[in-house]
């Protein structure tokens, strides 16, 4: 089987029948659909239950207690049997040809140890491209190279291959049900780098409870994670405008409470510790 397409899902049921039609209604059916059931507490077992007894995709389920979307791309990616790990969000589809033209994509670059994977286009319901325009056929380059090199933005629909993406699990914090998967992505692009094509086969939709919509109060909540992910990036070779920011972001979620201890940041972030506290205080007038 060459894809794993993976969704991570809570109290989604009202969402995943238009992802599993699109999923049904796939040109090439080599794939596996594996759903980890973050801990929901709707209609999701049954719904996900009876697609199993139809019988049309390989589909598997798999429940567990809350912990976080980060936890159940974990569990994904030790119950996978795909070459090729493909991370699909509940409130989202895929085009009908999205699994042949991966597959395709994936043969291009399969045999050069260089790539993870391939990265083909989200969109919006309207097919134009998240974030703004993408100007190339393909691009070859690291994920952060994309970002700061060619500065292009919106999110990306990242297909990894199974055996490297278990090389870089989301760290396990307790008490935090949250880790920015830029964490992840950054330590990928520090050793690898995608073939990027403008290819449109995710189709996305950024809903009211999803954790775009709620982004600062939940970094809050989780301010290990964040700091980790805030300490590396701003080590890394980026911008320094980005590793500024990254220092700033660090500092204000330091501030945070938190069970476990938070990791250090170079001393050279010290003098914007005083930003950092400001923007934590800001934070806490308007979230707490």
């Amino acid at each position: 089987m060459t894809i794993t397409i993976f969704t991570p899902t809570f109290n989604r049921a009202y969402r995943l029948p238009a992802l599993y039609e699109s999923l049904v209604q796939q040109t090439n059916k080599d794939f596996e659909w594996v759903i980890v059931d973050d801990g929901s507490t709707d209609r999701t077992e049954d719904i996900v239950k009876e697609w199993i007894q139809e019988e049309i995709i390989h589909l598997r389920y798999l429940k567990q207690e809350n912990g976080g979307k980060h936890s159940a791309i974990n569990r994904g990616l030790e119950e996978a049997i795909g070459e090729l790990f493909f991370i699909v969000d509940s409130d989202d589809i895929l085009t009908p040809n999205a699994v042949e033209i991966i597959k395709n994509r994936y043969k291009t670059i399969k045999d050069d140890e260089s790539f993870c994977g391939v990265c083909p286009l989200k969109v919006d319901k309207d097919m134009n491209k998240i974030g703004g325009d993408f100007p190339f056929a393909t691009l070859d380059c690291s994920c952060l190279d994309f970002r700061y090199k060619y500065h292009i933005t919106g999110d990306m629909a990242e297909v990894v291959r199974t055996e490297i993406f278990r090389k870089f699990p989301f760290p396990k914090i307790d008490g935090e049900r949250f880790c920015p998967e830029a964490l992840v992505w950054n330590r990928m692009g520090l050793q690898y780098k995608f073939r990027y094509t403008n290819d449109k086969v995710y189709v996305c939709e950024y809903l009211s409870d999803g954790l775009t919509a709620k982004i600062t109060r939940i970094r809050m909540q989780s301010p290990v994670a964040s700091c980790i992910c805030y300490s590396e990036q701003a080590s890394m070779p980026v911008p320094f405008k980005i590793k500024l920011k990254s220092a700033i972001n660090y500092w204000r979620f330091w501030f945070c409470p938190s069970k476990d201890k938070k990791p250090s940041i170079s001393l050279i972030w010290w003098w914007v510790m005083l930003l950092g506290l400001l923007m934590h205080l800001y934070d806490k007038t308007k979230f707490n």
